[in-house]
């Protein structure tokens, strides 16, 4: 079921503006240079070394642990590109922009430039069925609407889409390598020339790579288990932020748009670690300049004021977060269960 959001009382933008003033008092928008020098060399010894691993141990089927670990070194390569997308890291566009394709392109092969749209237009008007493209209709249903009068594989998705979302999360680096070729083909994304050329080079040095090193029942084996984890916990560090929470009109004041559609997970460094900051997704959205250390000290302040000013601040476990997005996505398939019923 599709939730609106209404906005707790008249604004016209001051209650973000007495935020903002208490966030920069407090110099949380300010860079965070030595935190980034060493998270981006950390996250490039990960990629190297576990490069390098998969050349020295050679044709093994040891090589599905090489696999899974590189998986977790992509994410962690494509959460560097998302703090680079929002300026966090650098102070002028270019740098930030140059680094973003290295990551984003030649790195997990994405392509930074279609994703940076996407995700642009998300933060605009996130959970906005019309607006925000991660709850558009497409294999998954976010809205009772879109449920209705889906037939074949998609209607069989629909219905049983709660169960299906985490086997489906295998295909999502798959399907993020295939919407960047579109949007490059599309001519929709700037310096396409390099973008593509990038995007070449990622795919046939990974391909080069595992078909030089691997026997060909290890270099499928490698790629599927390589390209499904990298895809599930891609899709579990997204999952958590709005899956399940309202649904706004538009009307809603920008705090409030984009308080009350996101959700915070509790956590440790372990946490912030693994989810790249993105459990701070209140705070993030709020404050997308915002460096990533930041946002732990800034999330108290948040919910403070949140209390003050009467507006709703979600915050749960990992659990109980991915549980809440099942549910919602339970929901919304009911309708589509009753009519094949009645069918």
């Amino acid at each position: 079921m599709t939730t609106t959001v209404m906005p707790s009382r008249t604004t016209t933008g001051s209650d973000f503006a007495a935020l903002s003033r208490r966030i920069n008092g407090e110099g949380l928008m300010q860079r965070r240079p030595a935190y980034y020098a060493v998270r981006l060399s950390v996250v490039a010894l990960m990629f190297l070394g576990g490069w390098t691993a998969f050349f020295v141990i050679g044709s093994s089927w040891w090589q599905l642990v090489t696999a899974a670990f590189l998986a977790v070194t992509f994410t962690q390569v494509a959460l560097v590109a998302h703090d680079l997308a929002h300026r966090q890291v650098f102070r002028t566009k270019r740098p930030g922009e140059f680094a973003g394709r290295l990551a984003g392109n030649l790195g997990v092969g994405m392509s930074y430039g279609w994703w940076m749209d996407k995700h642009t237009r998300h933060h605009n008007n996130p959970n906005h069925d019309d607006l925000d493209p991660d709850v558009a209709p497409e294999v998954l249903i976010w809205a009772t609407e879109s449920a209705l009068g889906r037939r074949g594989l998609k209607g069989f998705i629909t219905r049983h889409q709660a169960v299906l979302f985490f086997p489906l999360l295998t295909l999502l680096a798959i399907d993020l390598k295939v919407s960047s070729v579109k949007a490059l083909r599309n001519g929709t994304v700037k310096r396409r020339g390099l973008e593509s050329a990038l995007l070449i080079l990622h795919a046939v040095s990974y391909l080069s790579a595992l078909l030089i090193v691997l026997s060909p029942l290890q270099a499928i084996a490698f790629l599927l288990v390589h390209q499904a984890l990298f895809g599930v916990y891609l899709g579990m560090t997204f999952a958590p932020n709005h899956k399940g929470m309202p649904h706004p009109t538009g009307d809603e004041d920008f705090l409030r748009k984009q308080v009350l559609t996101s959700r915070n997970v509790r956590g440790g460094w372990l946490t912030d670690a693994a989810l790249g900051g993105l459990n701070y997704q209140i705070e993030h959205h709020l404050f997308p300049g915002m460096p990533t250390p930041n946002l732990r000290k800034a999330q108290p302040i948040v919910q403070a004021y949140c209390a003050e000013i009467g507006v709703a601040y979600e915050q749960t476990s990992l659990v109980t977060s991915y549980r809440e997005a099942l549910q919602y996505l339970h929901q919304v398939g009911a309708p589509a269960r009753a009519e094949h019923a009645a069918r």
